[in-house]
């Protein structure tokens, strides 16, 4: 697979990931510490913005739960902040 781009600084922490562990009762928390996480280095979510005003972009993620991941988090941040943002 083609990857344009790795933007290592937009996934959660490892000390997060392991904290969640794709445990669905802490599902609500892990979003709200993943948010702040986001929110506190802005850089990454920058790029990302400013890449998706322009074209497409795919969030991969190797978790099993196609519902409750890093990816639907962050894809739901980024579209708040393209909003924010026009």
């Amino acid at each position: 697979m083609h990857v344009d781009g790795w933007l290592r600084q937009v996934a959660p922490s490892s000390e997060l990931r392991r904290w969640f562990g794709h445990l669905p009762e802490r599902w609500e928390e892990f979003q709200d510490r993943y948010r702040d996480e986001l929110a506190r280095d802005p850089e990454g979510i920058d790029v990302l913005v400013d890449a998706a005003r322009h074209a497409p972009v795919t969030l991969l993620y190797s978790a099993a739960d196609t519902e409750r991941n890093n990816a639907v988090v962050l894809r739901s941040y980024v579209i708040e902040q393209l909003g924010a943002r026009d």
